[in-house]
């Protein structure tokens, strides 16, 4: 850093006509240096900068955090001084006004946090401190790139090497030279002396004069012939703290004296009995020096002037190192892979690449330290607070993963989200994140396996990604569980006691007194009941507002596990003697299956988060009216189990590119896509500054769950509906197996050799098989969203396979079909893929919805299935006719719909393969899903409670004790 970049890079001063930085009169040859004038225009000067930057940088903005012990007379004038000075320049400022009892330790945790707080350019801590209080360790504590008052160890160690620069010059030094450069005197060269030797002023000032390359002698008050020396200076700076010290006959004859002392005198001609007098002898000096500082009105003013300075120069670097490359983020350092032949086992892959600590992967993405909370080495929560930091930013381009219609031959869309992150971040040096679902324990230990991708792209430590991470699932578990406990409760005390009982027991007095909670209130008001005060209401309202009177029979609400339990799927509740007269039959589903899980992932924020589970459906009551989870009173407490799983969790590729994995909905009764929370935050940090060409631009690659007609289109319908994001593109994966499948292929029978059908080269029925594909890529284009083509290849694929898959893509609509090797190769393998993506999100797209939200629920249900799965139409049963009815009543029909079909056919029959045509889908009811926000009309039997195999995942899941390693995961 040079001596003009530690200086602040501010340009020159331009003055009104009515300010002067030397009083014309002269007082007997010296010219008194107005500080006050200068310090004004130098404040102006400020202000200019920032509003010229912000003229072009809109979101470009200056804080300065101001720290307060106590209520000191003078630190409150120093502080209202610094605050008013802040407002004339166009810098915010925070307070942080603590007691003077606060402790070491409350002060140095409030400093981190400032410290963390990446909108904060500058930290100031007002001096004195109280004196329990060690000023040297708080005046440490403070980062040196925010130490805009250049009191750190490492700002005055580097500004005493004449090698280094510091990052902040200290205030009053900084002032000094100015007031210097004020006069038009030449300070290269010239002989400097600096009275007082304080880390604060002298000191500093010695090394500054020095830079300045001045011949510098810094001296004290207790050095010898102290006269002799200070007689051989063109420029004198006095800060020792000493009324009048330096005398006027002691000076060289037209010397720049800088006397930054202020000293308080008696005198009984004041009207407040003092006077204020500097270091040097003032009436005598000025006989004798060419130019002179008054005290007070010199250095004083100069002072909060460069505190303006300094705060403009760090918002300035702040906005250069975030801005440079038109992304908040920093180079991003990928991971090298080491391939093998034969591909290693998943977990053998996953645990011989070493991953980088989870820290610098934050730091690299361009989260402050306040912004992620670490869950181990590699594992991470982010706070959903830095949308706030970069709402300004335009977001990055969005893709969707999607697939055909799935097989048990499997299709891979995980490791290609994986992959194609690899090769963007990795191989096209891209700015991209993935965002991905957390896995089920139930298929982990079932028959699935784990969702981190495959072979050399995967999701790391995949381990710790496919079991507990960070305790998403159990939080949503405890929070399903906690309401359907509460449930039978509230039914079981009411069918037990009298209104009066159960308004006392719900409103119970404390020291005399009644109050409702915050939640009994809401409940008060959808009642139309507006009154504040329980001794107000009438018996009538008592009754209304104690009396849930669910009706069992209309109950939804299980409980859920997060294992695979068929023997729950169907259990009776109350067979206790104590509950006896209260039994019902219910059910256990996965916990992924949880409403609860659906809220996580379309939630905007916290707030949002509260207001969805408390306006989630249970039941309805006996009078047919929906009851919600606040009408019990439960919404508070579910959102406190939930607070921290609203936080999106940070991992990282094989190869060192950021990954977020949020939120696990199912994929059939819900939407079976990863957060929005998530999405939103990568968008931001892969995105640019407004005006900023658009090549610079990151990537948000997403999955959505099971084929095209499902996970997708719930994508762009609920989800894109829920957060207002556009995608660039969509990627539709594919295999040569699985289109054969489709073709007519044999079945696949576990434990049995693969036909070979399967194996060797078949085009006409790889050609029947594409009209799968082709349907998917038709369902797509309904969109306005430009498709790709990703073919997942293996060893037995040939390339004429690959060519016919590729023509009928493009013949069908996609911008381009490309083959894929990235489970053997990683991201390298998915380069042409990455490629093809970047040209896609080049294009024109018209994105929009595939039905109004306002359409009837029938006519919403019918366009999904005539347009999505080439249905002739839809055939409701009576009891989805009734519940559309109920829903139109109870106003949820203008809610986006959510089919729960089978994932394993276009139509409602899993064993129909390809693309089939002459069918009606039968809907057999319809359920709620309130909260979360969309109905599910069911189709056939949907298990929400998965069912263990004869031979379960588990039996290959072990521990290494040699290496305390997980061994076995797929």
């Amino acid at each position: 850093m040079t001596l003009e970049e530690a200086m602040g890079e501010i340009k020159p001063l331009e003055l009104s006509p009515e300010l002067t930085l030397i009083k014309e009169k002269e007082l007997t040859g010296a010219k008194v240096i107005d500080g006050k004038a200068i310090a004004k225009a130098i404040v102006k000067n400020v202000k200019n900068e920032i509003a010229t930057f912000k003229a072009e940088n809109p979101s470009f903005q200056p804080r300065l955090a101001i720290v307060q012990l106590g209520e000191k007379e003078d630190s409150n004038v120093y502080v209202a001084m610094k605050k008013k000075t802040c407002q004339q320049a166009g810098i915010e400022y925070t307070e942080h006004h603590m007691p003077d009892t606060t402790s070491l330790k409350d002060l140095l945790t409030t400093i981190e946090k400032l410290n963390a707080d990446p909108s904060l350019h500058g930290i100031l801590v007002q001096l004195p401190l109280p004196p329990h209080i060690d000023a040297k360790v708080v005046t440490e504590a403070i980062d040196p790139i925010k130490d805009v008052d250049g009191f750190h160890t490492t700002n005055i160690g580097r500004l005493a090497k004449l090698s280094t620069m510091p990052d902040f010059v200290p205030c009053t030094p900084k002032g000094v030279l100015e007031l210097i450069r004020s006069t038009g005197i030449e300070i290269e060269g010239k002989t400097a002396v600096v009275v007082g030797r304080s880390d604060v002023v002298g000191a500093p000032t010695f090394h500054l004069l020095n830079k300045n390359n001045a011949t510098v002698t810094l001296c004290h008050d207790k050095t010898k012939n102290l006269a002799e020396t200070v007689k051989t200076a063109d420029i004198l700076v006095v800060a020792a703290g000493k009324a009048e010290l330096i005398k006027g006959e002691w000076l060289k004859k037209g010397a720049v004296v800088i006397d930054v002392g202020i000293n308080a005198q008696r005198d009984l001609t004041k009207k407040s009995g003092v006077r204020l007098v500097g270091d040097v002898e003032f009436s005598k000096a000025q006989h004798v020096a060419g130019h002179i500082t008054a005290v007070p009105g010199g250095v004083g003013p100069m002072t909060v002037a460069m505190l303006m300075e300094n705060t403009l120069l760090s918002a300035r670097r702040f906005w250069q190192a975030q801005h440079e490359s038109g992304a908040a983020l920093t180079k991003i350092t990928p991971l090298p892979l080491e391939l093998k032949t034969p591909v290693p086992s998943d977990i053998d892959i996953a645990l011989g690449q070493q991953p980088k600590n989870i820290k610098q992967m934050a730091e690299e993405i361009g989260l402050g330290a306040d912004e992620f909370e670490l869950y181990g080495k590699y594992k991470a929560k982010v706070d959903p607070d830095v949308l706030k930091r970069l709402e300004h930013r335009q977001n990055g381009r969005y893709v969707v993963v999607t697939g055909i219609t799935p097989t048990p031959l499997g299709e891979g869309k995980s490791t290609t989200v994986v992959g194609l992150v690899q090769a963007l971040g990795a191989h096209l040096d891209k700015v991209a994140f993935g965002c991905v679902r957390q896995p089920s324990q139930g298929p982990t230990f079932g028959i699935k396996g784990g969702a981190a991708g495959g072979g050399y792209s995967q999701i790391i430590p995949m381990d710790e990604f496919n079991l507990h991470l960070t305790g998403d699932i159990h939080a949503v578990t405890a929070a399903n569980n906690l309401l359907a406990a509460a449930i039978d409760a509230r039914m079981f005390h009411e069918t037990s006691a009298t209104d009066t009982m159960l308004f006392n027991r719900l409103c119970p007095k404390k020291k005399g007194q009644r109050k409702f909670a915050p939640v009994m209130l809401d409940r008060l008001h959808r009642l139309g009941i507006h009154k504040a005060t329980p001794e107000d209401l009438t018996p009538e309202e008592i009754s209304k507002f104690v009396r849930l009177d669910i009706d069992p029979a209309t109950i939804t609400w299980q409980r859920v596990m997060d294992t695979n339990d068929r023997f729950l799927r169907k259990i009776e509740v109350g067979r206790n003697p104590t509950e006896q007269g209260h039994e019902r039959m219910t059910g256990f589903d996965i916990a992924v299956a949880s409403e609860v899980m659906a809220v996580l992932a379309l939630s905007a924020d916290l707030k949002d988060m509260r207001q969805r589970l408390g306006r989630m459906v249970v039941a309805s009551n006996r009078a047919g009216h929906p009851v919600t989870a606040d009408d019990i009173g439960i919404g508070g407490a579910l959102t406190v189990l939930m607070k921290d799983a609203i936080k999106p969790n940070l991992m990282q590729t094989l190869e060192g590119t950021p990954v977020f994995v949020h939120a696990g909905p199912f994929a059939n009764i819900a939407h079976g896509n990863s957060s929005v929370i998530a999405d939103r935050i990568a968008l931001k940090l892969a995105g640019v500054e407004p005006g900023t060409d658009a090549s610079q631009m990151g990537y948000v690659v997403t999955e959505a769950g099971f084929g095209a007609d499902i996970g997708m289109e719930k994508f762009f319908d609920i989800k894109c509906r829920v957060s207002n994001l556009v995608p660039n593109a969509v990627v539709l994966v594919a295999t040569v197996k699985a289109l054969k499948m489709h073709g007519g292929g044999p079945d696949v029978v576990p434990g049995k050799p693969l036909p070979e059908v399967y194996l060797n080269e078949n085009l006409p029925m790889l050609e029947a098989g594409c009209a799968n594909l082709t349907k998917h890529i038709q369902n797509a284009k309904k969109f306005g969203v430009p498709v790709v083509v990703a073919i997942n290849k293996f060893t037995s694929d040939t390339d004429a396979e690959m060519a016919l898959i590729r023509k009928l893509a493009i013949e069908a609509g996609a911008s381009d079909a490309v083959p894929c090797d990235n489970w053997a190769k990683g991201g390298l393998g998915a380069v042409d893929l990455g490629q093809a993506v970047v040209k896609a999100c080049e294009k024109p797209q018209d994105f929009k919805y595939l039905y109004d939200v306002q359409d009837s629920i029938e006519s919403k249900i019918e366009t999904i299935a005539r347009e999505m799965y080439g249905a002739d139409g839809i055939d409701l049963s009576k009891e989805a006719r009734e519940k559309i009815s109920t829903y139109t009543r109870q106003g949820f029909a203008g809610l986006p719909i959510c089919m729960a079909k089978t994932h394993l056919s276009l139509s409602h029959d899993p064993t129909k393969k390809g693309v089939p045509t002459g069918f009606r889908l039968p809907i057999r009811d319809i359920r709620a899903s309130v909260g979360a926000g969309f109905l599910y009309p069911l189709i056939g039997n949907m298990q929400t409670m998965p069912g263990l195999p004869t031979r379960p995942s588990f039996y290959d899941i072990d521990i290494d004790f040699d290496t305390g390693r997980v061994v076995g995961l797929f």
